[in-house]
């Protein structure tokens, strides 16, 4: 399933969506253009790669200098090909808008980077010995979902589902297909740990855990509406 479009409209334009979009898109562009080793080595030292942090001594002799954990947040920018960019960007576009427009522009900022450091905290504490780098910004938009799920569950969104070469589009409530989403990571944690495989392929521990602090602290991002004082009736 695919998602294409919402049906909230937005009263603001999403300039930190935008401009997420933007960086993410170009970093990866700008990795098409390295040579194999530069890039390789450019995706450990920005991607996440948690034994670097659980074993300092391997960071070392694998030529990882300390970043005090500066990956944590740059390995959110970072994407491991197209169609990863694409299905992130197009998930980022459809929903963040609109937690931007309740959320404000530098709320908005600091919820999604907030997202994103404790999801990939998340996978880091759940596969502390992994030796390759996690990267995406798939934990930071599912904190959007899970503030999306929780502000806007009865949205309409629309969506694909190609049947061979043929594209059919349904309707449905944003709760069920975000709910359908977090049954799909659910599922698949439970898959890897029942057949032992540390789930390299993607970082399902942080789209969960993200989307648990998106739906839990998103409302300390929204900013309240000013007391407004009832004035009296001027004296006649």
């Amino acid at each position: 399933m695919i998602p294409i479009r919402d049906s909230i409209p937005c009263q603001t334009k999403p300039y930190v969506t935008w401009a997420v979009m933007a960086v993410c898109t170009a970093v990866y562009v700008a990795m098409l253009f390295m040579p194999d080793e530069v890039g390789q080595h450019f995706v450990y030292l920005y991607g996440m790669v948690p034994i670097r942090y659980s074993n300092p001594d391997w960071a070392y002799a694998f030529g990882l200098p300390p970043d005090h954990y500066l990956s944590f947040l740059t390995s959110l920018f970072l994407h491991g090909g197209f169609l990863h960019l694409l299905m992130n960007m197009v998930f980022l576009w459809i929903f963040a808008d609109n937690i931007e427009d309740l959320m404000g522009h530098w709320r908005f900022l600091a919820f999604y980077l907030v997202s994103g450091l404790l999801a990939t905290v998340t996978q880091w504490y759940f596969y502390p010995n992994i030796a390759i780098p996690v990267v995406g910004a798939s934990g930071a938009i599912a904190g959007v979902l899970g503030a999306y799920f929780v502000r806007f569950p009865y949205a309409t969104v629309v969506i694909m589902v190609p049947i061979l070469f043929y594209p059919l589009f349904f309707q449905v409530p944003a709760i069920a297909f975000l709910g359908f989403w977090v049954i799909v990571q659910v599922g698949d944690v439970f898959t890897a740990a029942m057949f032992d495989n540390v789930a390299v392929d993607s970082a399902w521990w942080a789209h969960l855990g993200g989307f648990a602090v998106g739906a839990l602290l998103h409302p300390f991002f929204i900013e309240k509406p000013a007391h407004r004082r009832e004035l009296s009736p001027p004296a006649e």
